[in-house]
């Protein structure tokens, strides 16, 4: 293993550590037929338009963040599509598995790398978290449109790791108000 694997690893289990002492207990392991380790997500950018490539960087840049999770363009566990109003969301079915449309309004205002990767982490099981800090990517479009960083944060990081190794969300969910819609925003 390499040194940068290395340190990546330790330094995604001290934030999943420092996480789980911030939270008081850690969530409980689902039940074993739920356990998803080292996992990959295979994605499809066919009916994703102009959002293929920056789809493509999505996945590398959680690819890099992440140690249990391998998001490769293998399949349809999670379908990227494009829209033209009605907002950019995510629709995850169970961890791994769902879809993202991106509204391409919106990714004219805000960085569209930024609305992808925030998006698919919903998939990957992170919640919104409208607390307007930039340097958090589930701050969405709280952040401002000033805000282009596209990559999560160490304890986002460590969260998607522990959800694909097995202690995380589970579910269907919609996640649908990521990013203000236009007619708010002014």
């Amino acid at each position: 293993m390499s040194p940068r694997r290395i340190g990546r690893r330790f330094a995604t289990l001290v934030a999943g550590a420092a996480t789980a002492l911030s939270l008081g207990l850690a969530n409980p392991a689902p039940a074993a037929a739920d356990v998803v380790v080292n996992a990959t997500v295979c994605y499809n950018t066919s009916q994703a338009g102009p959002y293929a490539g920056i789809a493509d960087q999505a996945a590398s840049i959680w690819n890099a963040y992440t140690n249990n999770l391998n998001m490769s363009k293998c399949g349809s566990n999670l379908m990227i599509y494009y829209t033209t109003g009605g907002g950019s969301y995510a629709v995850r079915r169970s961890l791994g598995n769902g879809y993202v449309v991106i509204d391409t309004a919106q990714a004219q205002q805000y960085a569209p790398l930024r609305i992808m990767t925030h998006e698919i982490g919903h998939i990957l099981g992170l919640p919104d978290n409208y607390n307007g800090q930039c340097h958090l990517l589930m701050s969405g479009g709280s952040a401002g449109t000033g805000c282009t960083n596209p990559y999560p944060y160490s304890t986002e990081a460590a969260q998607v790791d522990r959800n694909f190794g097995g202690f995380g969300a589970e579910g269907a969910q919609v996640f649908r108000d990521s990013w203000p819609a236009l007619a708010t925003i002014g």
